[in-house]
């Protein structure tokens, strides 16, 4: 056989490869585990909670003083609002209520997340303000899908999955009545930011902002990489501390500390 019909052969066949090998990289990517997260709390909700007794209101993104706080779902129901955080993750969990930072773990392979309750924190806060309801009104659940499992004592608001729906159904003392959850409902409705593209890379944006400012390294400003904290041992500024780059020396980008 010709040797450039075999090629545009192999090239013609190597086009159905393409789209396979995009849904793989799409399928394992934090975005895409996020949506499917939150789909499966959405279905819980559906299924296992009294849709005339509990309204969903999903995505909600509200104004902060800062910026902009995204809420994965709000439940309004006569016996409180729910504000709701996913976590779609596999593996072993460790964490504990005050602790900055959760421990994920495959394998040998450890990771650290943000405190969950930590995050959820500020949701609750925002939409107090929103709302200007009582604290013990609202209540933070943390709900983990995926094939985890906690390994240290967690708070009773972290479950996991259908586990978060019983946490929300413990909840039997009324705190609204039918005209209150409909004015809760109706200002959340009012409070949020237009549900659009535009709206989410505004707040994609303010969180980068944030990881970035609470990043303990910072990126060189010639090459992208980490500048590492050093301190200089020779020369007039010996024992002073520096930012270098990590690359050094093909890359000798300094900034002072």
């Amino acid at each position: 056989m010709d040797l450039s019909i075999y090629l545009n052969m192999m090239i013609s066949a190597s086009w159905y490869l393409i789209p396979i090998f995009i849904f793989a990289i799409v399928i394992k990517s934090a975005w895409f585990k996020g949506i499917l997260g939150e789909w499966q709390v959405n279905l819980l909700i559906k299924f296992f909670l009294d849709k005339n007794d509990y309204h969903l209101i999903k995505n909600v993104t509200l104004p902060t003083e800062d910026g902009t706080t995204q809420i994965d779902h709000i439940i309004v129901s006569k016996y409180g609002v729910f504000v709701v955080e996913t976590k779609n993750m596999k593996g072993w969990i460790f964490g504990s209520e005050n602790q900055k930072q959760w421990t994920q773990q495959i394998f040998k392979h450890k990771s650290k997340f943000q405190n969950p309750l930590h995050q959820n924190y500020k949701h609750v806060k925002t939409l107090e303000a929103c709302l200007n309801a009582k604290n013990d009104s609202i209540f933070s659940v943390i709900i983990f899908i995926g094939d985890s499992t906690f390994k240290t004592k967690v708070p009773e608001n972290v479950r996991f999955a259908r586990g978060g729906i019983e946490y929300i159904k413990s909840k039997t003392d009324i705190a609204f009545n039918a005209e209150e959850v409909a004015g809760v409902i109706e200002q959340i409705e009012n409070g949020r930011l237009e549900r659009s593209f535009k709206t989410n890379r505004q707040h994609v944006r303010h969180v980068q902002e944030i990881i970035e400012e609470k990043s303990d390294t910072q990126s060189c400003s010639k090459c992208g990489a980490k500048m590492v904290l050093r301190k200089a041992t020779k020369g007039k500024n010996s024992g002073n501390e520096f930012w270098g780059c990590s690359t050094f020396p093909m890359c000798r980008n300094v900034v002072e500390h």
